[in-house]
């Protein structure tokens, strides 16, 4: 067999797109200041440990006060990134996304659902409850 890829080596490549696909939808966005992407990618570039795949960050540019200056704070998504026929969060997950995110402050926890051939589909976290809800890219990256 010519290319013959194993189940393990499928499921790399597909995390490995839906990725990119996540990075390419939150990057198309004109929003301003433009939000930045980290990845945490494992050694040899597949999957770290951790629940969270990709953090969005940008520096908030409104007012915080006397003390603070415009651009001092950060706005801060958590997304966990999942493609192909990969199972949603379950309770345990959201519950550790939950508390990273509590950790971390961050303004959101969102899903990113790929498949081949069609943009990611976005869900976020409601503060309470475990039901994701279905966003459109403008709602949390504007």
């Amino acid at each position: 067999m010519k290319n013959a890829r194993t189940p393990t080596m499928k499921a790399q490549r597909t995390a490995r797109w839906a990725t990119i696909m996540t990075k390419w939808l939150i990057t198309k966005m004109a929003a301003r200041p433009k939000w930045q992407l980290v990845s945490f990618l494992g050694p040899a570039g597949s999957e770290s440990r951790g629940i969270v795949d990709l953090m969005a960050i940008r520096k908030d540019h409104s007012t915080h006060g006397a003390v603070l200056n415009r651009g001092d704070l950060f706005e801060l998504i958590l997304i966990q990134v999942k493609g192909g026929n990969a199972a949603w969060p379950s309770s345990n997950d959201v519950r550790r996304l939950r508390q990273v995110a509590k950790h971390h402050r961050a303004d959101g926890i969102v899903l990113a659902a790929w498949t081949q051939g069609r943009q990611p589909a976005l869900y976020r976290l409601p503060s309470k409850g475990n039901n994701w809800a279905a966003v459109t890219p403008e709602e949390l990256f504007a």
